[in-house]
């Protein structure tokens, strides 16, 4: 026979591995510790309730400010009912109205202190409970006399509402225990009826309907958290979305430039009889260095370029396409007038580039926003860069419904093309209810063509 000697890992320092059930014991004895024992009576006063919701936002400004103390008169107004069954109960003759006086203020009193100290109410109710029944009437039920029950109820369900779940479950069961504890040692001699038992089933009811509330409240901040969140990526994908738009619509402008480089360099020492070695070597460096430029740019706009992207055929437009614009614009059912000021001249094209498209986005959200309104197109040539306003009127009461059509993300790409070009803009509703549109984009004289 062999034998086979079976040796358990001990824990460092020699102590005996604890069983899953005496973790579970020692986890459920700090829960209650941690929930019912520490801080019990620390001060937590109730807040007040918002007022902005669809009800209390209809409210006349007085009286919402009193509708903020509503959680504050609801549990004054239980406790009161509390009171009001304490009182009920005596007989009204003699000592024993001194006696029902105590068992309503011991019912009145651990209602009101949740307001404050919702924990410490909890103890206090359950400390009051013997006291009221033994100062109490004695054909009253036990060991839960009527005030005392109502009093319990109360503190019970406004506790379970002010904390959570578990503290509710613990408050629970210390009552179930209690309760049961007092029917076997003291109710054995009396003739009537215990009441554990129904206190025990309408506070479970309560408390199951408060968890319910519990779970409704932290299902709607998580979807409010999570629609905030996506809210905040829509934006930046909204963001990166119109990059990479103005990002490809520079790259026709930059390649154009860079090719005309190459070439100017690769043809200019053949206008020139006789050139030095030196220059046609600076020459091929020059077009060299802006091959190599159109390859990386090439390159990069690959990574933030569309799978179905197509580059247009046509050259990006500029500020002498915008009669064309303002044509196609005008058949679409708009009506518009531009006004030039200052001497027309021409700009860098990456200037151009944006105007057009910072006009086109503007009047196409007038057409959107403000269907059957009329528009106006100011352009400002003045010293040292491009003034634009785009303003359009209010819609007629008349007028189609408004298109929901569209990314919905167009003065983002606009301030994104103002952004980069270092440039200024406002944007905003004007006194009579339209929309207006104000840009600025520098030019310094040397970026100017020559």
């Amino acid at each position: 026979m062999t034998e086979t000697t079976q040796t358990q890992m001990t824990p460092p320092g020699g102590a005996k591995p604890r069983s899953p059930e005496f973790r579970l014991a020692a986890n459920a004895l700090r829960g209650l510790r941690q929930d019912l024992f520490h801080d019990a009576f620390a001060y937590r006063p109730l807040p007040r309730m918002r007022v902005n919701g669809p009800l209390t936002r209809r409210l006349p400004e007085g009286i919402r400010e009193y509708a903020a103390w509503t959680p504050h008169a609801a549990v004054a107004a239980a406790g009161l009912l509390a009171m009001a069954v304490a009182t009920a109960d005596g007989d009204g003759q003699g000592h024993a109205t001194v006696r029902t006086l105590l068992c309503a203020f011991l019912a009145l009193i651990p209602v009101l202190l949740t307001l404050i100290r919702p924990i410490g109410a909890f103890w206090f109710s359950l400390a009051a409970t013997p006291i009221v029944a033994v100062f109490g009437s004695s054909w009253s039920d036990w060991p839960w006399l009527p005030g005392a029950f109502a009093a319990h109820l109360t503190v019970l369900t406004v506790v379970a509402l002010r904390t959570r779940p578990r503290t509710a479950a613990w408050m629970w069961l210390l009552t179930a225990v209690y309760g049961m504890g007092a029917e076997t040692v003291f109710g054995s001699g009396h003739y009537y009826g215990t009441n554990t038992v129904p206190l025990l089933f309408v506070s479970a009811l309560a408390l199951l309907v408060v968890t319910v509330l519990h779970i409704r409240r932290e299902a709607e901040q998580e979807v409010t958290a999570q629609q905030s969140e996506t809210a905040q990526e829509r934006s930046k994908r909204t963001l990166l979305e119109e990059r990479t738009t103005i990002a490809r619509e520079l790259h026709d402008v930059v390649a154009h430039h860079m090719s005309v480089v190459a070439i100017q360099a690769e043809a200019a020492p053949y206008r020139v009889e006789n050139p030095p070695p030196e220059l046609e070597q600076a020459f091929v460096t020059i077009r060299e260095n802006a091959v190599a430029a159109l390859t990386e740019l090439r390159r990069v706009l690959g990574v933030v370029r569309a799978e179905d992207y197509e580059a247009p055929d046509a050259p990006q437009p500029t500020l002498a396409d915008l009669d064309g614009l303002l044509a196609n614009v005008r058949d679409a059912g708009l009506t518009v007038e531009k006004a030039v000021t200052g001497a027309v001249r021409e700009l860098p094209q990456g200037v151009e580039l944006s105007a057009y498209r910072i006009v086109q986005e503007a009047l196409s959200n007038t057409l959107r926003h403000a269907p059957g309104a009329a528009a106006r197109v100011e352009i400002g040539y003045v010293l040292g860069g491009l003034g634009l306003r785009i303003v359009n009127g209010p819609a007629p009461a008349t007028s189609l419904t408004k298109s929901t059509h569209g990314a919905g993300h167009g003065i983002t790409g606009m301030r994104e093309r103002v952004t980069m070009l270092d440039g200024e803009m406002t944007s905003g509703e004007t006194d009579d209810g339209g929309y207006e549109v104000t840009v600025f984009l520098p030019v310094s004289p040397a970026e100017e063509p020559a």
